[in-house]
């Protein structure tokens, strides 16, 4: 039952996209509409022709080239008909799969960071990519099929009907066999598919994560592990697929199986009407050998859709099981919205409070608890402490990636929550030990945050941070291209790009995560002073480890255990004799 229901969940969600596109759908169902009627139609004329010889016991050519002209007409607008149909089913499915991916990859940018921290980025790739794609394969062919197939059906019935009705009610007898064994295969096969699904999401998402960490692989051999874990993946993939496979194709040769013993059926007692003198009491001329032909194609046209809406059934159940992983990612929860009274922070002087704030990631391992902090504006705290500690999470919670689950932090006086995240984080310029270029020229890349800066603005920055050097000897200077993975930039190199970005558009406050933690000492000097300049009169949040970059702040806090253990300037500290003491001598410390 839940299976069933979970299945219904999807396919309304199809619909939800379906009935956007509802006036080509109906243009393809008229397409559909006059393939059918026009396919119909050549039998019949065929058999007319075939009694017009048997008959007359002659060829009239006058009447035969009559009907062969027909004929021919009936297949070229048949035809043409068919290639409108194609032409609007693909234009309709490929604009479902945009508006699927458009709004699936709108959703990501409102997924909670939670969420990008706890799934494989590969898995998440391979929705919107690959189950997509076969998502939209499914959908083709059931456009494609679906219409025609269930317009013939009925079409055909009606021919048959008005030609022979007691053959036509065996053939509706026996017809169904094929429907309810196709519909017992597709209905199993089903969660294969979606097994299959699945174990294609974690293969992308192991090879995502082997090539982004290439170096690490390589330098710590690990690459027999992972290709044994590959390995291992690919055999679970391979199983998958046969089993769905396996079990999927044995529908059409079933149905078609079942569907050629009432063609025989039909055949027989046809061929026995034909008789004059008809067989054990039945026929004696019932039918004309035109008719019959007729007959047996209306047969063929009646069973062949059987056959192929057992195909898209099965074809549908694959694309229903991708379609779902799709829509599974799409329902995951958002961020919680912005507060309906909600103000926005135009230029924030700079006066954080901490209030017993208390955080975890989980509820079983609490983290941060009870931390209160004021900050005065233009004021510079740094925040050091061991691996572990809180250090990260305190920025995450500054910034609003994540909500305080107890307490309040406030900036100029306002809890954040009642503040919008984009105007919040507008006021923050924030520079991180993971570097991000986007693929695009050097000077793309440091006016990322304004797009309107000019030549002069964006080289002053430059010349600001000591990276106007480095960029002068590449190849086109600022108009390099870069990107994320570009192997033509150290990651000193990459880091002062991102520090160049922030220099560029300085905002009221700023964040540093550990932001020369990737520069040579010399450099990071001239950075520091850099850094001394943008800071004056701006609310600075430093995160270190190299205690040596945080003397000259103005608050140090210690953290250990999600907790501020110790507070003060670098002197009063080290004054103190505590942990803070502890952790400067194990840094300036020789052996």
């Amino acid at each position: 039952m839940k299976k069933s229901s979970i299945d219904k969940k999807t396919l309304a969600k199809v619909f939800h996209y379906v009935k956007r596109h509802m006036a080509l759908i109906l243009l393809s169902v008229l397409c559909a509409l006059i393939t059918t009627l026009l396919s119909l139609w050549i039998p019949l004329r065929i058999g007319h022709a075939i009694d017009c010889i048997v008959d007359q016991g002659n060829v009239d050519f006058t009447i035969i080239g009559k009907i062969i002209i027909e004929v021919l007409i009936c297949i070229g607008g048949s035809a043409l008909a068919t290639w409108v149909m194609g032409v609007i089913n693909n234009r309709v499915t490929y604009k479902i799969v945009r508006d699927i991916r458009n709004e699936a990859f709108l959703h990501i940018q409102k997924l909670p960071l939670s969420y990008t921290d706890t799934h494989a980025h590969g898995e998440t790739v391979s929705r919107i990519i690959s189950d997509v794609d076969t998502f939209a394969d499914g959908l083709l062919i059931g456009f494609t099929q679906l219409f025609t197939g269930v317009l013939t059906l009925i079409g055909a019935l009606i021919f048959m009907f008005l030609t022979d009705w007691k053959i036509t009610i065996a053939v509706v007898v026996l017809t169904p066999l094929s429907l309810l064994i196709a519909r017992f295969i597709a209905t199993r096969t089903h969660r294969m598919f979606k097994a299959q699904s699945e174990m294609r999401a974690r293969q992308t998402g192991h090879i995502n994560e082997m090539l982004t960490e290439a170096k690490t692989v390589r330098a710590f051999d690990y690459g027999e592990e992972a290709l044994t874990r590959f390995d291992e993946i690919n055999k679970k993939l391979e199983d998958c697929s046969l089993r769905a496979i396996f079990f999927s194709s044995l529908v059409n040769p079933t149905t078609r199986f079942i569907n050629s013993m009432i063609y025989a059926v039909v055949a027989l007692f046809g061929a026995i009407f034909v008789l004059p003198e008809g067989l054990f009491g039945f026929g004696g001329g019932a039918l004309t050998v035109g008719t019959l032909v007729a007959m047996l194609s209306y047969v063929n046209q009646y069973t062949k859709p059987f056959n192929e809406i057992s195909g898209v059934m099965t074809e549908f159940s694959g694309a229903l099981a991708s379609g779902a992983k799709v829509f599974e990612l799409m329902d995951e929860p958002t961020e919680i919205p912005d507060a309906e009274d909600a103000i926005s922070l135009t230029e924030a002087r700079g006066e954080v409070a901490f209030e017993n704030v208390s955080f975890s990631y989980t509820e079983e391992k609490p983290l941060i608890e009870g931390v209160s902090l004021q900050v005065r504006d233009g004021e510079r705290v740094a925040i050091v402490g061991p691996t572990g500690c809180g250090k990260t999470t305190l920025i995450n919670l500054l910034m609003r990636f994540y909500d305080v689950r107890g307490g309040c932090i406030t900036v100029d006086g306002t809890d954040i929550r009642q503040i919008t995240r984009s105007s919040l984080r507008e006021n923050y310029g924030m520079v991180l030990q993971d570097t991000w270029l986007k693929e695009g020229t050097v000077k793309e890349n440091i006016a990322f945050a304004r797009p309107d800066a000019t030549m002069e603005e964006i080289v002053a920055a430059a010349k600001a941070t000591h990276a106007h050097s480095f960029i002068k000897r590449l190849p086109q200077g600022y108009d390099t291209i870069i990107g994320e993975n570009t192997g033509g930039l150290s990651q000193g190199e990459r880091q002062l790009l991102c520090i160049t970005r922030i220099m560029l558009s300085p905002p009221p406050m700023l964040i540093l995560d550990e932001a020369t933690s990737s520069i040579d000492t010399r450099t990071e000097q001239r950075i520091q002073r850099a850094f001394g300049k943008l800071m004056v009169g701006r609310t600075s949040f430093i995160v270190a480890h190299r205690l040596s970059t945080i003397r000259e702040a103005d608050i140090i806090l210690v953290m250990k255990n999600g907790n501020i253990i110790e507070q003060g300037t670098h002197k009063e500290l080290l004054a103190l004799g505590g942990f803070y003491k502890e952790l400067y001598e194990s840094q300036f410390s020789h052996s």
